[in-house]
């Protein structure tokens, strides 16, 4: 099942796991689940997800399905409250607030569990700001230093870290425990669940990283 489509999340839901999902705006401000700034990789047409309507980014199947490119608002139907939604927030070309806000509007009836994140702080910030009851957090990249890492935080103020697989164990992550929630991205064997499991509070996980593998 293709990544960020219905099926696969529906697939999930029967599992009994969590969902992790992508989000970014189309052309016309509505929030779309995908994950890549262009259509080429998943789609197998030229084109930008910020450049083209939602209506006709709906209608687009999924490269080698017949599944299409859902608005958020469809994933929230979906699930309705039976699993955890864990949104992550694509910035392109310094649109944070403007993701934000429309990912804080589909949201606002919404009373399941979900949390928004980000690599960009400006959505935790903006959240903080305007949407202090949601859960947000920061996704943080083990390119970043140390440095970089502790200024996103700062800024950001988010209640919880996802933090890349490859940073568990550090110094840095050890530290960022004592204050946040941990959460690790993408475990992808049960030997590294075993490991991610010592060092973080949740783990986001795909294909042999699910749990019982």
């Amino acid at each position: 099942m293709p990544e960020n489509s219905l099926p696969s999340f529906q697939a999930a839901i029967d599992f009994g796991a969590g969902i992790e999902c992508d989000v970014c705006l189309s052309g016309d401000g509505q929030v779309m689940v995908f994950h890549d700034h262009d259509l080429k990789r998943l789609c197998g047409i030229e084109g930008s997800v910020e450049g083209t309507r939602a209506e006709v980014l709906a209608a687009r199947p999924l490269l080698g399905t017949q599944a299409t490119i859902p608005w958020l608002s469809e994933l929230l139907d979906l699930v309705a409250g039976r699993a955890p939604i864990l949104i992550e927030a694509k910035v392109w070309n310094g649109n944070a607030a403007r993701l934000a806000g429309a990912i804080a509007a589909d949201l606002a009836d919404y009373a399941g569990p979900v949390g928004v994140m980000s690599f960009d702080p400006r959505v935790s910030w903006w959240f903080a700001r305007n949407a202090p009851y949601r859960h947000r957090g920061l996704v943080v990249s083990a390119r970043a230093s140390a440095l970089e890492r502790w200024t996103a935080v700062g800024f950001g103020s988010p209640n919880f870290l996802s933090v890349e697989r490859t940073l568990l164990g550090s110094r840095w992550a050890a530290k960022a425990r004592t204050k946040f929630n941990l959460y690790s991205w993408t475990i992808k064997t049960a030997e590294q669940r075993a490991q991610a499991g010592v060092h973080a509070d949740a783990l986001i996980w795909e294909g042999d990283g699910r749990p019982g593998i």
